[in-house]
């Protein structure tokens, strides 16, 4: 065997070798794509709270559903159509002509809406919880980072504006429900009656709590975290580079951000990068020492409460 044969042999093992790598990075960034924002069926995702919850998800459903029953006769079913999905969700009228939005996280469906709705109601709001598109009862294949959910989130508001006469709204988001909230009430399409936003756990870019995700797992980055973006873009026309970052500058409306010290995805640090960068002159950043991705409410219920009780009252003074 001569010495350009063996160089052959050794340029294109290595080519293969190279070929195989890069189909298992495409291929494993699909498969942690579909599974983390593709609902293949309407089996997952649903209303029903998942067996396998921890015993603190257990406790926030359980408290939920027993808000959820306590006012069962305050309920009205409410149904809107947008981009060809039928979306679904309740709306709890308490007699106010001001209401609460609860825009729930991936996972989620308008159950879990229920835990999150009670200091809103208690300061006597009405309540609308939604199943997101690809959650619950509604249609739609894939969690889109909040960027069709935030126009669905408008098209929520002004149905209940317009059936309902409600005059003013609140948004209250976790984690890419903060950010469809944040991508909502900037757009230009926002009504006025919008008043304001509450966040928890909201991400700069969805990129960035992949990328924390991934370190979480010990995963490699490059280019797994290029390959999943690309996924992305390919089935929703979205990328998650981009996100609440690039349009809370345009935020002129009250904000109320709540956030963890010991979220592992949504960090801190983002966070007050995206506090520091709003214009808003009713703003607030309020960090906890603890509690979870997602979890401040069970961790800090009193002060988690009372935050939100005072950003009402701060909002709508009358109140």
């Amino acid at each position: 065997m001569t010495h350009m044969q063996i160089l052959y042999i050794c340029l294109g093992f290595a080519l293969f070798s190279l070929a195989f790598y890069l189909f298992t990075v495409v291929f494993a960034s699909y498969c942690v794509y579909t599974k983390t924002l593709k609902r293949p069926s309407k089996e997952k995702w649903g209303r029903d709270a998942p067996s396998d919850n921890g015993e603190a998800h257990l406790k926030m459903d359980a408290e939920g559903m027993a808000w959820h029953q306590a006012n069962l006769d305050k309920k009205i079913d409410v149904h809107i159509v947008r981009d060809g999905c039928n979306l679904y969700g309740e709306y709890y009228d308490f007699g106010s002509d001001k209401c609460a939005m609860i825009l729930s996280g991936r996972t989620e469906s308008l159950r879990y809406g229920y835990y999150f709705a009670q200091p809103y109601a208690a300061a006597g709001m009405n309540i609308l919880v939604v199943d997101p598109r690809a959650h619950g009862l509604s249609d739609g294949e894939f969690n889109t980072l909040g960027f069709e959910e935030s126009k669905d989130d408008i098209a929520w508001v002004k149905h209940i504006h317009e059936k309902f006469g409600v005059k003013a709204f609140l948004f209250h988001g976790i984690c890419i429900g903060a950010a469809g909230g944040m991508l909502a009430i900037t757009s230009e399409e926002c009504p006025d009656y919008v008043a304001g936003l509450v966040t928890e756990g909201m991400f700069s870019r969805f990129r960035e709590s992949m990328r924390n995700h991934l370190i979480e797992r010990k995963r490699m980055m490059f280019p797994f975290l290029q390959c999943i973006d690309f996924w992305a873009k390919h089935y929703t026309g979205h990328k998650m580079n981009t996100g609440p970052i690039n349009v809370i500058h345009k935020m002129d409306k009250p904000l109320l951000m709540l956030q963890s010290k010991q979220d592992p995805y949504s960090t801190h640090q983002f966070a007050q990068i995206l506090y520091d960068k709003c214009p808003s002159k009713e703003k607030k950043l309020t960090l906890f020492e603890s509690g979870g991705h997602s979890m401040l409410r069970p961790t800090h219920t009193e002060a988690y409460d009372r935050e939100i009780t005072e950003f009402i009252q701060r909002v709508f003074p009358e109140t």
